[in-house]
């Protein structure tokens, strides 16, 4: 037996290692797993560059955990290593393998690890680490190597039958967990479910039947568990894929998701290199829970589904995987470095992503009109928060009306520009952001020959401001704000049925009744058919009052919750009925009566106010 010190640079980096090196324990599998992966990998390197002179034989992977003996083990049937490569490697912290056999077999390798420190993660969890190993060339024998923890170790000739590599972790008592079956099993499920390379963890139990009909028997089988599939989608070409392959590795990726609308498969290897598949899921109104769905690997090997730094904030919605050796990892690969290929990779991902949804809306627009509710808060979330995809996205975003009519932007203002330009020369935009709350308003405005927009997303507030800034002739105001009277009738210009000073009279009557500070009170001549009393908001205000309750204050005061109570001095209960009562209590209670049935319009009646209102309608009817 031969003993010596590990050559590092510091006394005892196993300390740091523990402690600071790696950010979560659990990754020890990930590093241990995917150096048995690079040690298979290298061994078909050979045996396809007719390097090997023996069998490549099973290259399966195998994790085993003995809980009486308290040891885990990860077994490969890779390339192994002999007595100066196990000093070489293991005895000097930081100093790769995988980075050489990179150098020299750079084109069709497949090497996962370039750091050299992933092995030495095993002393996270255990306090003694046993290497088996032994070399794939001839005339070689068994090498065992341990250490437990500190700069010692020690090295012996070992039995061993065949090549490969046995790393055998005496699990310390700190980290029991790493003992249990489900606990290893649900690692491996998420760290190594898509390498390269069979991993094995036991075996399963699986129900077969046998027989037809009343002959129809249950048959208990043992299989090889095996915990990953070594093939995923975004490794074959697009060609050799079908629809039903891409729904079913949307199901592998997130089970119980309902199926994805359609998808984009990523394949670059210039200037990067760069593989995936990107799902666009059925969104709805909820976009929040939807993100950290996209998973990133590097050379199949789990990263992260932190993707923030690699794609734009709206991308985050969308579901899949993104693969690249190329994207710069720290060297526990727990998060990205600064580095200009990333800003590369995000911008061929957002320009592919637009690519997508122009040529879907090109070829096959009704469906993706049919689409589109779902892909609304996507394309609107990314021409609010991108400007290179806004400029794209122009093309391809949908405008919807109350009749469920789809424009693009510049259809739209096409459509509407000849009824609903304002006395500036701004093409207004009418919308709603609740239907049926503003049913009246809308048969109103349709009535005039407007069209209404239907803004009901919870982000459409800055999907407009976005559009008011960007596009400059063309504003929005809900179908209630004060502005909508503003546009020009340029065949009509109704006038009043009242004289001035009987507009004065009606205005007094009004403003003695309503008590409300935040109301002001306008006489306003409309059409007869229109309500005889409408409550307007300031669209200014009410939109900065959501812009502040979506942002939760901002700290900022509370905007006042103003709004404008317009009679419509055309209106026959105006300029008819009120106008001529006598008495000044009949006209108070009367116009009492018209501001609530305004108000009541406006879900703006609550409690006692609505029940004195229900009262005071039976009253009229009796």
């Amino acid at each position: 037996m031969k003993k010596g010190n590990i050559s590092v640079q510091t006394e005892n980096i196993f300390p740091i290692i523990k402690q600071f090196l790696y950010s979560d324990q659990e990754i020890f599998l990930r590093e241990l797993v995917s150096n048995a992966v690079d040690a298979t990998s290298k061994i078909k390197t050979l045996a396809s560059r007719g390097e090997l002179k023996s069998e490549l034989g099973d290259l399966t992977i195998d994790v085993v955990v003995d809980k009486e003996a308290k040891t885990l083990t990860i077994k490969d049937r890779g390339i192994g290593m002999d007595e100066e490569e196990v000093k070489k490697y293991l005895n000097q912290v930081a100093f790769s393998s995988a980075q050489e056999f990179l150098e020299k077999y750079e084109k069709d390798s497949g090497i996962i690890g370039h750091f050299g420190l992933g092995f030495y993660s095993a002393f996270m969890v255990a306090n003694r680490v046993e290497v088996v190993t032994r070399s794939y060339k001839e005339d070689t024998v068994g090498v065992k190597w341990a250490c437990e923890g500190d700069p010692n170790y020690t090295i012996e000739d070992a039995t061993r039958e065949e090549r490969g590599t046995d790393i055998i972790l005496h699990v310390s008592d700190d980290a029991k967990e790493y003992l249990e079956d489900n606990r290893i099993e649900e690692l491996l499920m998420k760290y190594c479910k898509f390498l390269p390379v069979p991993i094995r963890f036991g075996t399963k139990e699986e129900t077969i039947y046998e027989g037809e009909g009343d002959d129809k028997e249950a048959k208990t089988i043992t299989k090889d568990n095996i915990i990953n599939n070594s093939e995923p989608a975004w490794k074959k070409l697009p060609a050799n894929l079908t629809d039903e392959d891409y729904r079913n590795f949307y199901k592998e990726l997130y089970p119980y998701s309902q199926p994805p609308m359609f998808w984009i498969h990523l394949n670059i290897d210039y200037p990067f290199n760069l593989t995936g598949v990107l799902f666009f899921p059925k969104l709805g109104n909820n976009f929040e829970v939807q993100k950290n769905k996209i998973q990133l690997y590097s050379n199949q090997v789990y990263v992260t589904d932190d993707v923030k730094d690699i794609v734009p904030e709206f991308l985050t919605l969308l579901h899949g995987v993104i693969d690249s050796p190329d994207i710069p990892l720290n060297v526990s690969r727990s998060y990205l470095q600064a580095d200009h290929n990333v800003k590369k990779i995000t911008g061929y991902i957002t320009k592919k992503v637009a690519e997508k949804l122009n040529d879907l809306f090109s070829k096959q627009r009704e469906d993706y009109e049919a689409k589109w509710k779902d892909l609304s808060v996507f394309v609107k979330y990314g021409m609010i928060s991108d400007e290179k995809f806004y400029e794209k996205a122009t093309k391809f975003a949908l405008l919807t009306n109350t009749e469920d009519k789809h424009f693009t932007i510049e259809e739209y203002k096409e459509h509407i520009k000849a009824t609903q330009t304002d006395k500036h020369d701004k093409i207004i935009g009418l919308y709603t952001t609740d239907a049926a709350e503003h049913y009246s308003y809308i048969e109103s405005a349709k009535a005039k020959g407007y069209d209404v927009l239907q803004f009901d997303n919870i982000i459409d507030n800055h999907f407009m401001q976005s559009l008011e800034h960007k596009g400059g002739d063309m504003t929005f105001v809900r179908v209630d704000s004060d502005t909508v009277d503003n546009l020009v009738q340029k065949d009509e210009k109704l006038e009043s049925v009242l004289t001035e000073d009987q507009q004065k009279k009606v205005e007094e009557i009004f403003k003695a009744q309503i008590q409300d500070v935040t109301a002001s009170v306008s006489m306003k001549a409309l059409s007869p058919e229109d309500q005889p009393v409408v409550i307007t908001r300031p669209e200014f205000m009410r939109r900065m009052k959501e812009m502040q309750n979506l942002q939760g204050g901002m700290g900022m005061g509370a905007f006042p919750d103003s709004y404008n109570v317009v009679v419509n001095t055309n209106h026959p209960l105006i300029c008819e009925k009120l106008i001529k009562m006598k008495k000044a209590e009949k006209k108070a209670e009367f116009t009492e009566y018209l501001y609530n049935l305004a108000r009541l319009n406006q879900n703006m009646l609550k409690g006692a106010d609505l029940s004195k209102f229900i009262q005071t309608s039976i009253n009229f009817i009796k």
